[in-house]
């Protein structure tokens, strides 16, 4: 495992523990898309089924489980524990626009035709866009709260670190994923514009806010 991988996992996991932390400490879950974490509940659903047919290595395992276990400790904590703050009022991004054609990608466009193969390219289709609800949401709200763009700087960050570790594969040890490296591509094109207003007002101490 080379270190962008490494730091790439970090910053997924740092991410994840910042939602979950900001959610149970003012017990709220104002200004997060409940139906991005949806989607990302479904992307490591799918993409992590192998755990029940293979075992790679402690490390790999353990990290699926915790992909997984949070993912659904987030959706819980969304629409059951703190299901009175949630804004579904702006949270109305149409995702079955997201997840039909992503599925049908999937099928014509894959590595193998195979039940698992075809589910992990599912889930590395949609990870790429599984963000836009919550971008969306903000954009109709106009602002997002520090601690939320923390989570969304951290996750935009360990896609772009993934992208790098491809690269790292295919000139170190010759492996080309097309299908990983071109949705990483498109999932870090849509934070680019979160990553320039997170540097130029967020880290100088000013509210994120998106065009509407």
């Amino acid at each position: 495992m080379n270190v962008f991988r490494l730091t790439g996992d970090l910053s997924h996991l740092a991410a994840i523990i910042i939602l979950l932390l900001k959610i149970w400490k003012t017990r709220s879950c104002a200004g997060i898309s409940g139906k991005s974490q949806v989607l990302f509940a479904l992307v490591f659903t799918s993409r992590y089924l192998d755990l029940l047919t293979a075992f790679i290595s402690f490390y790999n395992t353990t990290m699926k489980v915790i992909y997984i276990g949070c993912a659904y400790a987030t959706v819980y904590l969304i629409y059951a524990k703190f299901k009175a703050t949630y804004d579904g009022n702006h949270d109305t991004f149409r995702v079955e626009f997201l997840v039909v054609p992503v599925g049908g990608l999937a099928f014509l466009v894959n590595h193998d035709f195979s039940p698992l193969e075809i589910l992990w390219t599912f889930s590395i289709y949609l990870e790429s866009v599984a963000i836009l609800p919550q971008l969306f949401m903000i954009s109709k709200t106009g602002e997002a709260e520090t601690i939320t763009t923390h989570y969304l700087f951290f996750l935009g960050l360990y896609r772009a670190l993934y992208l790098i570790n491809w690269i790292w594969r295919f000139y170190f040890e010759g492996f080309f994923d097309m299908i990983a490296i071109v949705a990483g591509v498109v999932q870090t094109i849509l934070y680019c514009d979160f990553f320039y207003l997170y540097v130029t007002k967020v880290l100088k101490g000013k509210k994120l806010s998106l065009p509407a």
